[in-house]
C-alpha cells in the first residue's frame, strides 16, 4: 500500500536522521525541521521522511554542501523550486541511519518561500483535525486513482491537491497575520 496509516515511529526516524545531520552541520545551520505528511500526527502518508535543513542567508551554502557530501549526499539542484536545494544519497559513503531510512532532504535559506509553505502547511494540519482528515482522504483517493503507482502518485497529487494545499497555506497565513 502506497499510503500507510500514521506510524508514531516516523518521529523516531526523523530524530535519528536529525542527530546525524546536526552532528555534521551544527555550525552552519539554524534548524532542521521535520516536514511533510509524516510530521503530522495521525495523518496517513507514504513512508518517506521529509526534512528541511535551514540556514541563514549569510551562511556559505557551499560549506553545507561540502559537509553533506562528506556523509554521502550529492546536490541534485533545486528541481525547479527556487531557494530549495535537493540532496540525495550517493551510495558512495555509507551511513547506517541515512541509508536505512527513506527520506527527502532539502536545504533552504531561512527566507525561502518554499520553506515557509512547508512549515505553514505542516503546522496547520497539526492544529486542525478537519483539514488533516480532508487531506488524508484526498491522498487515499489519489493513491487509489493511480492504482498505488508510486511514480504516478506525485504527479497526480501535484494536480489534484494543489488547490487544497494552497487554500490551507492561505488560511494559515491569515491566522499568522501575514
Amino acid at each position: 500500500m502506497l499510503i500507510q496509516e500514521y506510524n508514531p515511529n516516523w518521529k523516531n526516524d526523523f530524530e535519528a536522521i536529525h542527530k546525524v545531520l546536526h552532528e555534521t552541520l551544527s555550525n552552519h545551520i539554524i534548524a532542521i525541521e521535520h516536514i511533510g505528511s509524516t510530521s503530522v500526527p495521525h495523518l496517513a502518508a507514504k513512508h518517506i521522511i521529509d526534512i528541511d535543513v535551514i540556514y541563514d542567508r549569510n551562511t556559505d551554502f557551499e560549506a553545507i554542501k561540502t559537509r553533506l557530501e562528506s556523509i554521502g549526499y550529492f546536490h541534485n539542484g533545486n528541481q525547479g523550486i527556487e531557494n530549495r536545494e535537493v540532496f540525495k544519497r550517493s551510495k558512495i559513503v555509507k551511513n547506517e541511519v541515512l541509508d536505512k531510512i527513506t527520506h527527502h532532504l532539502y536545504v533552504c535559506p531561512n527566507d525561502s518561500e518554499e520553506l515557509q509553505r512547508h512549515i505553514l502547511f505542516r503546522d496547520y494540519l497539526r492544529s486542525d483535525e478537519t483539514a488533516r482528515i480532508q487531506y488524508q482522504k484526498l491522498k487515499y483517493e489519489i493513491a487509489e486513482a493511480i492504482n498505488q503507482d508510486k511514480k504516478k502518485y506525485a504527479a497526480l497529487k501535484e494536480l489534484k491537491a494543489k488547490d487544497f494545499i494552497d487554500g490551507i497555506i492561505e488560511r494559515a497565513k491569515i491566522g499568522k497575520g501575514y
